[in-house]
């Protein structure tokens, strides 16, 4: 399975390294590659787009700053939904507002694409030390239940 991520701040490059040590293969985006030179020494492949990583993964995370990231990284010129395919799974994790998580969902679903508006709380030491607490939210259809992972 290929794992997408995007955004690799301090709490997305602690999720990423504990994918990685998992050797799990997973390919990065993040607005400056500079910023992602951290991970993509450690194992990660690049991407130069959402776009192009949508193409090339399976499931993609999203961890962004803030709520005009998340619009911008799924529905910009060359953002995931350009390239997001019927069945994949795109799971952002970006505490945000429900406006875009909405709004995600709703596309998602028109295009039978998996979507998942999943905050965490735990801070850069939890993704660091994988102990994030991960809340989900379905938004394919009428599922819409959160759950917690204690």
């Amino acid at each position: 399975m290929k794992i997408g991520f995007i955004g690799t701040g301090v709490m997305g490059t602690g999720v990423i390294n504990n994918l990685l040590e998992e050797n799990t293969d997973v390919t990065v985006y993040n607005r400056t590659k500079a910023h992602a030179q951290q991970v993509l020494e450690a194992g990660a492949k690049w991407a130069d787009s959402p776009a192009l990583l949508a193409e090339e993964t399976d499931i993609v995370f999203t961890m962004v700053g803030f709520p005009q990231d998340v619009e911008n990284v799924y529905f910009g010129e060359e953002g995931l939904f350009k390239t997001a395919k019927a069945g994949q799974y795109l799971i952002d994790m970006t505490t945000s507002k429900p406006s875009p998580a909405r709004k995600i969902g709703q596309v998602g679903k028109e295009k039978e694409i998996h979507v998942l508006d999943v905050p965490v709380t735990g801070g850069d030491i939890g993704a660091k030390n994988g102990t994030l607490i991960i809340l989900v939210r379905m938004l394919v259809g009428n599922m819409q239940k959160w759950l917690i992972k204690l």
